[in-house]
């Protein structure tokens, strides 16, 4: 015999690890040290750290740890026993270790090569851009929890008036050179 439909006591709300604590924003985990991207693992090992951090049970590493298979210290992540040049290289997961056709989260390099490429379009914009910039951003990080994901083409014209930082920069750029020459030109 099996039973049907839901079960005889439902919780009324979702339990929560720091119901009676006070949050420290400044610890990691908080509003202002908000836990790193889970990068270099599959789709289950991501859900299990995830279910890990909400539910209180996430230990974040104070240290590198050893790579199992290079031997060196370069883990930075917790609960990952490769790093993620020895992942990348064997194409596993560096969680669990299985062979995987997809590796959920962006690599360092290309997370720092999108910073610097966000540093110099921040550089070269005029100051109003570049405030109304830096304020998205820093909006974006406190709501990066509620927001879904969006695509490309909505955030066109949102902060940039073209389609990539690149093209931006350029068109910074080349208008910094026109206001140079107006200028030249009014002075004599």
């Amino acid at each position: 015999m099996s039973k049907k439909g839901p079960p005889k006591h439902q919780n009324g709300y979702a339990w929560n690890p720091n119901a009676n604590r006070k949050k420290n924003e400044t610890e990691v985990g908080g509003k202002l040290r908000p836990y790193s991207e889970i990068t270099g693992v599959c789709s289950r090992c991501k859900d299990q750290i995830e279910w890990k951090r909400k539910y209180g049970k996430y230990k974040p590493l104070v240290e590198p740890s050893k790579c199992q298979q290079c031997s060196k210290r370069t883990v930075r992540q917790a609960y990952h026993s490769l790093c993620s040049a020895c992942a990348k290289e064997n194409n596993v997961c560096a969680k669990c270790s299985c062979r995987v056709d997809r590796i959920i989260g962006r690599d360092c390099s290309e997370v720092e090569a999108e910073q610097k490429m966000l540093e110099e379009a921040i550089k070269n914009s005029r100051e109003r851009d570049r405030r109304s910039l830096l304020r998205a951003m820093n909006k974006g990080k406190s709501h990066s929890l509620l927001k879904t994901s969006t695509t490309e083409e909505s955030k066109v014209g949102e902060l940039f008036p073209s389609a990539s930082l690149e093209h931006y920069a350029e068109l910074t750029r080349v208008g910094d050179e026109y206001s140079d020459e107006d200028e030249g030109e009014v002075r004599n």
